[in-house]
Formats: C-alpha cells, sequence, structure tokens
C-alpha cells in the first residue's frame, strides 16, 4: 500500500546507536507528522535493530527499518530510493537532526514546486543555528546545484530534497569489490542535467560540524577507495560546466587510477586529450597523498 504522507527523511546508519536518539527525538518534535522516518541500517553490529524496534512501539512517528549488509553509504542510499514510497524525501544523516518547523518548512515550500524542478535545496546549520558556509543569494529562485558552487560562489554543505520519482529514473551508485565510498555527487550531476532546485533560504537540518582531522580523513578515503573516487571524477570531468573544473578533476582522476591500478579509467571519460595532459599533475598529486597518509 502506497504511503499518503509527502515526505521520507531517510537516515543512513552505521553503529550510529549511541547518538540515533538525536535524530529521533527531532523528529518527534515536528511540528507535522506529515512524513516518514525511513532509517537504513548498512550493517550495524550494534544494539541499532532493538533501539528502532522500541522506538516503534512508541508509535510517536511513522518509521521504516531496512537492514542490509555493510557496503558503504552510497549503497545506503541506493536502497533508501528502492524502498521509500513518498512522492519527495530528504537524508538527514545519523549524527544530524532536523530543526523543530523542517518538514513543515519543506512541506509548505513543496507546494508550488515547478515542473522542471525535481525538489527544493536549503540550508544546513551548526547547533546554534549558525549557516554552514554561506546563505544562497537573495536574487536565487532556482539553481543548478554544480552552478550553485562554481558560478555563484556558495560555500558550505547545503541540504536536497528530492522528488522520489524523479530519482528512480537515474541509475544507481556503483559498487566496487573491496571498496565501501563512492561520492554522492553522481547522482546530482545527473539531475543537473535535467532539472533545476527551488531555492529554499530556510534551514533544514542541524549538523554537528566537525573541522578537525577532515582533511586527513578526506585523503585516507581516497586512498582506500580508489575506484569509487575515479567514477565520480569521470562524471565530473563528462559534466563539468568550466575547463578549470574538468581539468582540476582530470587531475584527481590520474591519481585515482594510479591508486587503482588501473589505467583503463584514463580512457572513460569523453575528454581523454584533457586527461593525458593532466597526467604529470595527477603523478604529482598521487605522490602527495601517499606522504600525506604515510604510517
Amino acid at each position: 500500500m502506497e504511503s499518503k504522507k509527502i515526505l521520507s527523511v531517510f537516515t543512513p546508519t552505521y553503529n550510529r546507536a549511541y547518538c540515533l536518539h538525536r535524530v529521533y527525538e527531532s523528529l518527534c518534535r515536528q511540528r507535522t507528522n506529515d512524513f516518514i522516518w525511513v532509517v537504513i541500517d548498512d550493517g550495524s553490529t550494534d544494539n541499532t535493530r532493538e533501539l528502532i524496534a522500541q522506538w516503534q512501539q512508541e508509535q510517536k512517528i511513522n518509521i521504516d527499518y531496512y537492514y542490509k549488509e555493510n557496503g558503504g553509504m552510497h549503497t545506503a542510499h541506493n536502497k533508501a530510493y528502492e524502498v521509500i514510497t513518498t512522492p519527495f524525501n530528504v537524508c538527514i544523516d545519523s549524527d544530524d537532526m532536523m530543526p523543530d518547523d523542517g518538514v513543515e518548512k519543506i512541506v509548505k515550500q513543496l507546494k508550488d514546486l515547478p515542473a522542471h524542478c525535481c525538489g527544493l535545496i536549503g540550508l544546513d546549520a551548526d547547533l546554534n543555528g549558525n549557516i554552514i558556509g554561506t546563505s544562497f543569494p537573495p536574487h536565487l529562485s532556482e539553481v543548478k546545484l554544480n552552478e550553485l558552487y562554481l558560478i555563484h560562489k556558495v560555500k558550505g554543505d547545503k541540504k536536497l530534497v528530492l522528488n522520489t520519482d524523479i530519482v528512480k529514473l537515474y541509475p544507481p551508485y556503483p559498487t566496487f569489490p573491496n571498496e565501501r565510498f563512492v561520492p554522492l555527487d553522481y547522482l546530482y550531476l545527473l539531475l543537473d542535467q535535467d532539472y533545476s532546485l527551488k531555492v529554499v533560504n530556510e534551514i533544514f537540518c542541524l549538523v554537528e560540524y566537525q573541522t578537525d582531522g577532515s582533511t586527513l580523513n578526506i585523503f585516507k578515503q581516497y586512498r582506500n577507495h580508489p575506484n569509487g573516487f575515479a567514477f565520480s571524477r569521470v562524471s565530473r570531468i563528462n559534466y563539468g560546466i568550466t575547463f578549470k573544473e574538468r581539468f582540476k578533476n582530470a587531475i584527481h582522476l590520474v591519481s585515482s587510477a594510479i591508486f587503482a591500478k588501473d589505467i583503463q579509467w584514463l580512457f572513460k571519460s569523453d575528454k581523454t586529450v584533457l586527461v593525458i595532459f593532466a597526467t604529470p599533475f595527477g603523478i604529482l598529486l598521487n605522490l602527495y597523498v601517499r606522504w600525506k597518509t604515510r604510517k
């Protein structure tokens, strides 16, 4: 039976039972119940299943729980898009939460969503309500995600609310043996080719913004999941809207191909000549990442 709710708030989680209560409690405080909380358990070995079962028994909000084998964040998103039945969805991570009027604001903005928009883009803020990065330019009513950062120079993570039926039209994130990470921007780049996003200068999500150690963690991810990053770089080269963006990603593609020990990645974009010119810089980047992640 299809849901009558308009929105699914989906949360991918892996061994986050210790902090999931923050998401749950923030959803219990919402001013409207026009949503379902969809929890995608990516193979947790803690007491996540029991915790969700307890909250389901409380019946404060509608909760759908799905367990899958551990495969990484991108596979949890694949599972979410597979099982969600509401017209729209938004991802709230397991260590984040929503402001009390978050769902209410989203539902209100969806009522007059233009047909050429695949959803909304709103703001993230820290736990004190300070906007992450910058807010949107006042004149901006619709935008493509890539243009938001490259042309309008907006900074910081933003929150996307997407049309579920539209998302289901696009291919899922790929999986690679022994890797558990593919950047989520692949789907958003595909959506950019066909749709815009309605801009909403309102806070949709509260995040615990961590700054310490983030750069080193990115370098480790980059080295441990080279095929996932290479796949992302190919899409960014193909769909990049500026030469600078395409060339930067060509450099990263070369480095990832070296880590993956798969030279074929260099020929999977539609701009092979650009990748060839980027090769010396990609080799230097690879050496730099090796140095940064040395044991």
